[in-house]
C-alpha cells in the first residue's frame, strides 16, 4: 500500500470528490445537456437522452462526443451545461483545514471548467487552497481517463508523479495516475473497492485528509 509522506503535490478531481455526490450538481447538468442536444439537433427527449449517454460512454464526455462527431465548437455547450443551481454545495470548514495542512502543492485536475470550478470552490469556502486549476480547455477537450490529458497536466506543473497523490471519484480515472506512479484515492462509499490501480478509499475526502496529514 503506497503511502503519503514523500508526497508533495496533491491533485485533486473536482465534482464529486470534494464536494458530496449527495449535492446533485450532475443532475441538473444532465438536463442542461439534454436540453443542449434538443435545441442543436430538433429530437425529443429520449433521443437527446441516448446521445448524452452513448457519447459519455463512447468519448468519456458527452461534449467530446459532439466535437467528434458534429464538429460541434465547445463554448456554447460548456457555457450552457455549467449555468447551474451550486446552493447545493455547503461550505466545509474541515475541508479548508485540512487542505491547509498538507505540505506541498495542492491543484486541482478536471473535466469540467475553470469558472464551474471556481464557482464550487468559492461554495466550499477553500478558493484559496489551491494552486493552479487544469480544467478540459486546457486538456484540449480531451478528457480523463485517456493518458494525454494527464501526461500534459504533468508536464504544465513540472510534477514528479512519484511524489503526487491522486484524489479521483471514478476508478477509471485513476488508472493513468497509478501508471504514472502517483498514490491514488478513490471517494467511493465501497470501502472495499479492489483494483490494483486504487491505493486507497474513503467516502469523507476531509476526514481523510485529517488522517493524512496529522
Amino acid at each position: 500500500m503506497r503511502g503519503f509522506n514523500h508526497i508533495n503535490t496533491w491533485v485533486f478531481d473536482l465534482d464529486n470528490t470534494l464536494y458530496p455526490a449527495s449535492c446533485r450538481l450532475f443532475d441538473q447538468m444532465h438536463v442542461r445537456m439534454s436540453d443542449f442536444i434538443i435545441q442543436q439537433f430538433g429530437v425529443d427527449e429520449a433521443e437527446a437522452k441516448r446521445r448524452r449517454s452513448e457519447y459519455y460512454i463512447k468519448y468519456g464526455t458527452t461534449l467530446r462526443g459532439l466535437m467528434v462527431e458534429h464538429d460541434m465548437q465547445p463554448d456554447a455547450f460548456l457555457d450552457y451545461v455549467h449555468e447551474i443551481d451550486y446552493t447545493a454545495v455547503a461550505h466545509s470548514a474541515e475541508l479548508k483545514t485540512a487542505l491547509a495542512k498538507l505540505p506541498g502543492r495542492k491543484l486541482i485536475f478536471t473535466n469540467g471548467t475553470t469558472g464551474h470550478a471556481k464557482r464550487v470552490l468559492k461554495r466550499l469556502g477553500v478558493e484559496d487552497s489551491f494552486d493552479g486549476v487544469f480544467d478540459i480547455v486546457d486538456s484540449d477537450y480531451i478528457p480523463k481517463p485517456d493518458r494525454k490529458p494527464y501526461d500534459k497536466f504533468a508536464a504544465l506543473y513540472n510534477i514528479d508523479t512519484t511524489c503526487a497523490a491522486m484524489f479521483e471519484d471514478i476508478h477509471l480515472n485513476l488508472e493513468a495516475p497509478h501508471d504514472m506512479g502517483m498514490t491514488t484515492v478513490l471517494i467511493t462509499e465501497d470501502k472495499k473497492y479492489d483494483a490494483p490501480y486504487v491505493h486507497h478509499t474513503t467516502n469523507d475526502i476531509a476526514e481523510f485528509l485529517k488522517g493524512v496529514a496529522s
